[in-house]
Protein backbone atom coordinates (compact mmCIF):
# COMPACT_ATOMS: atom_id res chain seq x y z
CA UNK A 1 0.00 0.00 0.00
CA UNK A 2 3.09 2.34 0.34
CA UNK A 3 2.84 4.92 -2.01
CA UNK A 4 5.41 7.48 -1.66
CA UNK A 5 5.79 11.40 -3.28
CA UNK A 6 7.85 11.04 -6.44
CA UNK A 7 11.84 12.22 -5.65
CA UNK A 8 12.53 15.39 -6.09
CA UNK A 9 16.26 15.51 -6.36
CA UNK A 10 16.53 19.16 -5.95
CA UNK A 11 13.96 18.72 -2.96
CA UNK A 12 12.82 22.73 -3.47
CA UNK A 13 9.62 24.06 -4.69
CA UNK A 14 11.66 25.46 -7.52
CA UNK A 15 10.51 28.93 -9.30
CA UNK A 16 11.21 27.90 -12.49
CA UNK A 17 9.20 24.66 -12.36
CA UNK A 18 6.33 27.29 -11.60
CA UNK A 19 7.06 30.05 -13.91
CA UNK A 20 5.33 30.92 -17.44
CA UNK A 21 6.59 29.44 -20.45
CA UNK A 22 8.26 32.40 -22.72
CA UNK A 23 5.77 33.23 -25.44
CA UNK A 24 2.61 31.37 -24.00
CA UNK A 25 0.28 33.32 -22.28
CA UNK A 26 -2.11 31.13 -20.05
CA UNK A 27 -6.11 31.64 -21.81
CA UNK A 28 -7.18 32.46 -18.22
CA UNK A 29 -6.30 34.04 -14.90
CA UNK A 30 -7.13 31.25 -12.74
CA UNK A 31 -7.19 27.06 -12.64
CA UNK A 32 -9.33 24.92 -10.79
CA UNK A 33 -8.86 21.07 -10.98
CA UNK A 34 -9.39 17.99 -8.52
CA UNK A 35 -10.74 14.61 -7.75
CA UNK A 36 -13.39 12.13 -6.13
CA UNK A 37 -12.50 9.33 -4.51
CA UNK A 38 -14.66 5.98 -3.19
CA UNK A 39 -13.03 3.97 -0.68
CA UNK A 40 -14.13 0.80 0.75
CA UNK A 41 -12.18 -0.37 3.77
CA UNK A 42 -12.09 -4.17 5.52
CA UNK A 43 -10.92 -4.70 8.94
CA UNK A 44 -10.04 -8.36 9.24
CA UNK A 45 -8.53 -8.17 12.78
CA UNK A 46 -6.98 -11.67 14.69
CA UNK A 47 -9.96 -12.92 16.87
CA UNK A 48 -12.18 -10.19 16.56
CA UNK A 49 -15.06 -8.99 14.64
CA UNK A 50 -14.71 -7.91 11.21
CA UNK A 51 -14.98 -3.94 10.23
CA UNK A 52 -16.05 -2.06 7.60
CA UNK A 53 -15.64 1.10 6.60
CA UNK A 54 -16.14 4.00 3.79
CA UNK A 55 -14.57 7.09 2.66
CA UNK A 56 -16.58 9.86 -0.32
CA UNK A 57 -12.89 12.32 -0.88
CA UNK A 58 -13.21 15.31 -2.60
CA UNK A 59 -10.58 17.62 -3.11
CA UNK A 60 -10.66 21.12 -5.11
CA UNK A 61 -7.08 22.59 -6.06
CA UNK A 62 -7.62 26.49 -7.20
CA UNK A 63 -4.98 28.81 -8.43
CA UNK A 64 -5.44 32.67 -9.18
CA UNK A 65 -2.78 34.29 -10.87
CA UNK A 66 -2.64 38.30 -10.19
CA UNK A 67 0.15 38.91 -12.70
CA UNK A 68 3.33 36.99 -13.71
CA UNK A 69 4.91 37.57 -10.24
CA UNK A 70 2.47 36.81 -7.83
CA UNK A 71 -0.24 34.51 -7.92
CA UNK A 72 -2.87 32.71 -4.47
CA UNK A 73 -2.99 28.69 -4.42
CA UNK A 74 -5.96 27.01 -1.99
CA UNK A 75 -6.30 22.96 -2.12
CA UNK A 76 -9.79 22.02 -0.25
CA UNK A 77 -10.47 18.26 0.95
CA UNK A 78 -13.98 16.92 1.64
CA UNK A 79 -14.16 13.57 3.72
CA UNK A 80 -17.25 12.06 4.65
CA UNK A 81 -16.83 8.82 6.33
CA UNK A 82 -19.09 6.48 7.72
CA UNK A 83 -19.08 2.72 8.85
CA UNK A 84 -17.65 0.61 11.93
CA UNK A 85 -14.88 2.75 12.61
CA UNK A 86 -16.81 5.94 12.40
CA UNK A 87 -19.60 5.38 15.31
CA UNK A 88 -16.21 4.47 17.67
CA UNK A 89 -16.69 7.88 20.58
CA UNK A 90 -14.25 10.33 19.42
CA UNK A 91 -13.78 9.21 16.14
CA UNK A 92 -15.42 12.57 14.72
CA UNK A 93 -12.53 14.82 17.01
CA UNK A 94 -9.79 12.62 15.51
CA UNK A 95 -10.80 13.51 11.99
CA UNK A 96 -10.86 17.18 12.68
CA UNK A 97 -7.80 17.56 14.40
CA UNK A 98 -5.34 20.39 12.47
CA UNK A 99 -1.74 20.33 13.57
CA UNK A 100 -1.37 23.67 12.12
CA UNK A 101 -1.00 27.19 13.62
CA UNK A 102 -3.98 28.22 11.86
CA UNK A 103 -7.52 25.99 12.36
CA UNK A 104 -8.84 24.99 8.99
CA UNK A 105 -10.45 21.84 9.90
CA UNK A 106 -14.38 21.91 10.64
CA UNK A 107 -16.46 18.80 11.23
CA UNK A 108 -19.94 19.83 9.58
CA UNK A 109 -21.38 16.28 10.21
CA UNK A 110 -20.70 14.21 13.27
CA UNK A 111 -23.45 11.80 14.36
CA UNK A 112 -24.95 8.30 13.75
CA UNK A 113 -21.43 7.19 12.84
CA UNK A 114 -21.02 9.58 10.06
CA UNK A 115 -18.59 12.21 9.91
CA UNK A 116 -18.09 14.82 7.34
CA UNK A 117 -14.96 17.26 7.60
CA UNK A 118 -13.74 19.98 5.46
CA UNK A 119 -9.97 21.18 5.60
CA UNK A 120 -7.79 23.34 3.60
CA UNK A 121 -4.49 21.68 3.58
CA UNK A 122 -3.27 24.47 1.21
CA UNK A 123 -3.99 28.23 1.47
CA UNK A 124 -1.30 30.40 0.52
CA UNK A 125 0.13 33.71 -1.72
CA UNK A 126 3.46 33.26 -3.63
CA UNK A 127 5.41 36.01 -5.27
CA UNK A 128 8.62 35.14 -6.99
CA UNK A 129 10.75 37.38 -9.52
CA UNK A 130 14.12 36.76 -10.87
CA UNK A 131 15.88 34.28 -8.47
CA UNK A 132 14.00 35.30 -5.38
CA UNK A 133 10.82 33.67 -4.18
CA UNK A 134 8.39 34.51 -0.85
CA UNK A 135 5.60 32.29 0.32
CA UNK A 136 3.45 32.83 3.05
CA UNK A 137 0.39 30.85 4.21
CA UNK A 138 0.06 27.04 4.15
CA UNK A 139 2.10 24.59 1.91
CA UNK A 140 4.02 21.81 1.91
CA UNK A 141 7.64 22.30 2.39
CA UNK A 142 9.73 19.68 0.78
CA UNK A 143 13.09 18.85 2.13
CA UNK A 144 13.23 15.18 1.07
CA UNK A 145 15.97 14.17 -0.47
CA UNK A 146 14.59 9.96 0.03
CA UNK A 147 11.86 9.02 -1.26
CA UNK A 148 10.70 6.62 1.59
CA UNK A 149 12.00 7.89 5.63
CA UNK A 150 12.59 11.63 5.66
CA UNK A 151 14.31 12.45 8.60
CA UNK A 152 15.05 15.83 6.50
CA UNK A 153 11.39 16.64 6.40
CA UNK A 154 11.25 18.38 9.66
CA UNK A 155 8.59 20.48 8.79
CA UNK A 156 5.99 17.61 6.91
CA UNK A 157 6.31 14.08 7.94
CA UNK A 158 4.33 11.50 7.38
CA UNK A 159 3.17 7.58 7.40
CA UNK A 160 4.70 5.41 4.84
CA UNK A 161 1.43 3.09 5.08
CA UNK A 162 -0.79 5.95 4.24
CA UNK A 163 -1.50 5.55 0.57
CA UNK A 164 -4.56 7.78 0.58
CA UNK A 165 -3.02 11.33 0.72
CA UNK A 166 -0.75 11.29 -1.58
CA UNK A 167 -0.73 15.34 -1.65
CA UNK A 168 0.42 15.07 2.03
CA UNK A 169 -0.05 17.98 4.93
CA UNK A 170 0.91 21.43 4.54
CA UNK A 171 2.82 23.89 7.29
CA UNK A 172 1.65 27.18 8.51
CA UNK A 173 5.16 29.02 7.28
CA UNK A 174 7.00 31.48 5.76
CA UNK A 175 9.57 30.89 3.29
CA UNK A 176 11.58 32.69 1.79
CA UNK A 177 14.00 31.40 -1.19
CA UNK A 178 16.64 32.84 -3.76
CA UNK A 179 18.30 30.23 -6.27
CA UNK A 180 22.20 30.36 -6.04
CA UNK A 181 23.31 29.00 -9.30
CA UNK A 182 22.57 25.69 -11.22
CA UNK A 183 21.16 23.26 -8.91
CA UNK A 184 21.85 25.66 -5.97
CA UNK A 185 19.68 27.69 -3.30
CA UNK A 186 19.28 28.66 0.09
CA UNK A 187 15.88 28.61 1.74
CA UNK A 188 14.82 29.96 5.15
CA UNK A 189 11.40 28.65 6.93
CA UNK A 190 9.47 30.11 9.81
CA UNK A 191 7.07 27.18 11.21
CA UNK A 192 4.98 29.59 14.24
CA UNK A 193 3.00 26.86 17.03
CA UNK A 194 0.27 28.32 19.25
CA UNK A 195 2.70 27.11 22.07
CA UNK A 196 5.28 29.20 21.56
CA UNK A 197 7.59 26.46 22.90
CA UNK A 198 6.98 24.63 19.73
CA UNK A 199 7.76 27.28 17.60
CA UNK A 200 9.96 25.99 14.22
CA UNK A 201 12.54 27.56 12.33
CA UNK A 202 15.61 26.45 9.65
CA UNK A 203 17.82 27.29 6.75
CA UNK A 204 18.78 24.88 3.93
CA UNK A 205 21.68 25.02 1.76
CA UNK A 206 21.29 23.34 -1.65
CA UNK A 207 24.01 22.26 -4.07
CA UNK A 208 25.38 20.18 -6.83
CA UNK A 209 28.49 18.65 -6.86
CA UNK A 210 29.88 16.31 -9.46
CA UNK A 211 26.35 15.75 -10.87
CA UNK A 212 25.34 15.11 -6.94
CA UNK A 213 23.33 17.02 -5.19
CA UNK A 214 23.24 17.67 -1.71
CA UNK A 215 21.57 19.72 1.28
CA UNK A 216 22.46 21.07 4.75
CA UNK A 217 20.55 22.25 6.81
CA UNK A 218 20.27 23.96 10.90
CA UNK A 219 17.18 25.43 12.63
CA UNK A 220 14.72 24.64 15.61
CA UNK A 221 11.82 21.52 14.98
CA UNK A 222 9.00 21.73 17.84
CA UNK A 223 11.58 20.47 20.99
CA UNK A 224 14.62 20.53 19.23
CA UNK A 225 17.47 22.00 17.63
CA UNK A 226 18.21 20.08 14.24
CA UNK A 227 21.37 20.18 12.18
CA UNK A 228 21.21 17.70 9.20
CA UNK A 229 22.36 16.71 6.25
CA UNK A 230 21.33 14.79 2.70
CA UNK A 231 22.51 13.32 -0.62
CA UNK A 232 20.99 12.33 -4.16
CA UNK A 233 22.57 10.29 -7.03
CA UNK A 234 23.20 7.34 -9.49
CA UNK A 235 25.62 5.02 -9.23
CA UNK A 236 25.86 2.58 -11.94
CA UNK A 237 22.11 3.39 -13.26
CA UNK A 238 21.35 3.03 -9.24
CA UNK A 239 19.38 5.31 -7.67
CA UNK A 240 20.88 6.37 -4.20
CA UNK A 241 20.08 8.48 -1.27
CA UNK A 242 20.54 9.36 1.98
CA UNK A 243 19.30 11.42 5.01
CA UNK A 244 20.89 12.73 8.63
CA UNK A 245 19.01 14.62 11.38
CA UNK A 246 20.71 14.69 14.70
CA UNK A 247 17.73 16.32 17.27
CA UNK A 248 18.84 18.00 20.36
CA UNK A 249 16.35 19.05 22.65
CA UNK A 250 15.87 22.50 24.26
CA UNK A 251 14.36 21.54 27.38
CA UNK A 252 15.17 18.80 30.07
CA UNK A 253 11.10 17.18 30.04
CA UNK A 254 7.94 18.24 28.39
CA UNK A 255 4.67 17.25 29.59
CA UNK A 256 6.49 14.75 32.55
CA UNK A 257 8.83 13.51 30.06
CA UNK A 258 12.22 12.77 30.02
CA UNK A 259 13.67 14.50 26.90
CA UNK A 260 16.54 12.50 25.17
CA UNK A 261 18.81 13.69 21.86
CA UNK A 262 18.55 11.47 19.15
CA UNK A 263 19.50 10.39 15.72
CA UNK A 264 18.00 9.52 12.59
CA UNK A 265 18.74 8.53 9.85
CA UNK A 266 18.30 6.82 6.06
CA UNK A 267 19.72 5.43 3.01
CA UNK A 268 18.06 4.07 0.10
CA UNK A 269 18.54 2.94 -3.15
CA UNK A 270 16.63 1.70 -6.11
CA UNK A 271 17.17 0.40 -9.67
CA UNK A 272 14.61 -0.16 -12.86
CA UNK A 273 15.37 -2.74 -14.57
CA UNK A 274 12.91 -1.67 -17.69
CA UNK A 275 11.54 -4.29 -20.25
CA UNK A 276 8.81 -5.04 -20.98
CA UNK A 277 7.07 -5.29 -17.79
CA UNK A 278 8.95 -2.10 -16.66
CA UNK A 279 10.41 -3.91 -13.30
CA UNK A 280 11.60 -1.72 -10.52
CA UNK A 281 12.96 -2.61 -7.08
CA UNK A 282 14.18 -0.42 -4.27
CA UNK A 283 15.31 -1.01 -0.81
CA UNK A 284 15.46 1.42 2.32
CA UNK A 285 17.05 1.43 6.07
CA UNK A 286 15.93 3.55 9.20
CA UNK A 287 17.89 3.84 12.07
CA UNK A 288 17.05 6.01 15.13
CA UNK A 289 19.03 5.79 17.88
CA UNK A 290 16.70 6.61 20.64
CA UNK A 291 13.05 5.39 19.31
CA UNK A 292 9.93 6.80 21.10
CA UNK A 293 7.63 3.90 21.48
CA UNK A 294 3.72 4.94 20.75
CA UNK A 295 1.15 3.78 22.88
CA UNK A 296 -0.01 1.34 20.66
CA UNK A 297 -0.28 0.31 16.96
CA UNK A 298 -3.30 2.23 16.14
CA UNK A 299 -1.81 5.42 17.48
CA UNK A 300 1.37 4.68 15.31
CA UNK A 301 -0.59 4.41 12.24
CA UNK A 302 -3.14 7.03 12.71
CA UNK A 303 -1.55 10.14 14.82
CA UNK A 304 0.60 12.58 12.90
CA UNK A 305 4.42 11.56 12.76
CA UNK A 306 7.27 14.06 13.47
CA UNK A 307 11.35 13.15 11.81
CA UNK A 308 11.66 12.33 14.83
CA UNK A 309 9.39 9.32 15.45
CA UNK A 310 9.41 7.82 11.68
CA UNK A 311 9.38 4.34 13.67
CA UNK A 312 9.46 3.13 16.99
CA UNK A 313 12.57 0.91 16.62
CA UNK A 314 16.41 1.64 16.54
CA UNK A 315 16.30 -0.06 13.02
CA UNK A 316 13.43 -0.73 10.51
CA UNK A 317 13.92 -2.16 6.54
CA UNK A 318 11.67 -2.21 3.83
CA UNK A 319 11.75 -3.09 0.64
CA UNK A 320 9.69 -3.20 -2.67
CA UNK A 321 8.84 -4.15 -6.12
CA UNK A 322 7.13 -3.28 -9.01
CA UNK A 323 6.08 -4.46 -12.09
CA UNK A 324 3.48 -3.50 -15.46
CA UNK A 325 1.14 -6.41 -15.57
CA UNK A 326 -0.39 -4.81 -18.47
CA UNK A 327 0.05 -1.22 -20.01
CA UNK A 328 -3.01 0.04 -18.00
CA UNK A 329 -2.48 -2.03 -14.64
CA UNK A 330 0.16 -1.93 -12.23
CA UNK A 331 1.65 -4.21 -9.29
CA UNK A 332 3.23 -3.37 -6.17
CA UNK A 333 4.47 -5.57 -3.10
CA UNK A 334 6.14 -4.16 -0.54
CA UNK A 335 7.44 -5.20 3.50
CA UNK A 336 9.07 -3.54 6.01
CA UNK A 337 9.97 -4.90 9.48
CA UNK A 338 10.91 -3.53 12.55
CA UNK A 339 13.49 -5.00 15.46
CA UNK A 340 10.84 -5.49 17.97
CA UNK A 341 9.65 -8.44 15.63
CA UNK A 342 7.02 -6.50 13.98
CA UNK A 343 6.49 -6.48 10.27
CA UNK A 344 4.37 -5.13 7.52
CA UNK A 345 3.38 -7.42 3.94
CA UNK A 346 1.60 -5.12 1.37
CA UNK A 347 0.22 -5.44 -2.29
CA UNK A 348 -0.93 -2.83 -4.43
CA UNK A 349 -2.75 -2.89 -7.92
CA UNK A 350 -3.86 0.36 -9.97
CA UNK A 351 -5.44 -0.16 -13.11
CA UNK A 352 -6.45 2.71 -15.73
CA UNK A 353 -10.24 2.66 -16.85
CA UNK A 354 -9.86 5.55 -18.97
CA UNK A 355 -8.28 8.77 -19.40
CA UNK A 356 -9.75 10.41 -16.37
CA UNK A 357 -10.33 7.31 -14.24
CA UNK A 358 -8.35 4.42 -11.92
CA UNK A 359 -9.22 1.83 -9.96
CA UNK A 360 -6.77 0.80 -6.92
CA UNK A 361 -7.08 -2.38 -4.75
CA UNK A 362 -4.75 -2.87 -1.78
CA UNK A 363 -3.99 -5.41 0.86
CA UNK A 364 -2.01 -4.75 4.18
CA UNK A 365 -0.91 -7.10 7.03
CA UNK A 366 0.19 -5.98 10.18
CA UNK A 367 1.61 -8.69 12.46
CA UNK A 368 4.36 -10.08 14.55
CA UNK A 369 5.69 -12.35 17.29
CA UNK A 370 3.72 -11.78 20.72
CA UNK A 371 5.47 -8.76 21.99
CA UNK A 372 5.58 -7.07 18.97
CA UNK A 373 4.05 -3.64 18.51
CA UNK A 374 2.29 -5.05 15.53
CA UNK A 375 1.51 -8.57 16.98
CA UNK A 376 -0.25 -7.19 20.19
CA UNK A 377 -2.99 -5.88 17.80
CA UNK A 378 -2.30 -7.94 14.26
CA UNK A 379 -4.87 -7.54 11.28
CA UNK A 380 -5.36 -7.28 7.95
CA UNK A 381 -6.75 -4.58 6.13
CA UNK A 382 -8.19 -4.64 2.60
CA UNK A 383 -8.93 -1.30 0.12
CA UNK A 384 -11.56 -0.87 -2.95
CA UNK A 385 -11.08 2.50 -4.50
CA UNK A 386 -12.33 4.10 -7.85
CA UNK A 387 -11.04 7.76 -8.48
CA UNK A 388 -12.19 10.11 -11.11
CA UNK A 389 -10.00 13.71 -11.85
CA UNK A 390 -11.31 16.38 -13.42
Amino acid sequence: MVSVSAVALLGVISPVANAQIPGLEPEKDWDLNGYVKYMATGTLPDGGSNGLDHLIHQRFNFEYRFNEHLRFNAGMRNRLLFGDTAELPGYGDLVAIDTGYMDLSKNWLDKKGVVGNSQFDRLYVNWQRDDWQVRGGRFRINWAMATLWNPNDIFNSYSIYDFDYEERAGSDAVMVSRKLGFASSADVVVNPNSDSDLNSYAGRYLFNHKGWDYQLLVGKSLLDTIVGAGFAGDVQGAGVRGEFTWFEPTKEQWQDEELEHTAVATLETDYSFGGQRNWMARGAVLYISNPQGPQNAIAFLNLPLTARTLSFTRWTAYADASLDVTPLSRLTLSASYYDDGSYFVGASNSYSLADDWQLLGVIQRFDGNGNSLFGETASTLLFAQIRWNF
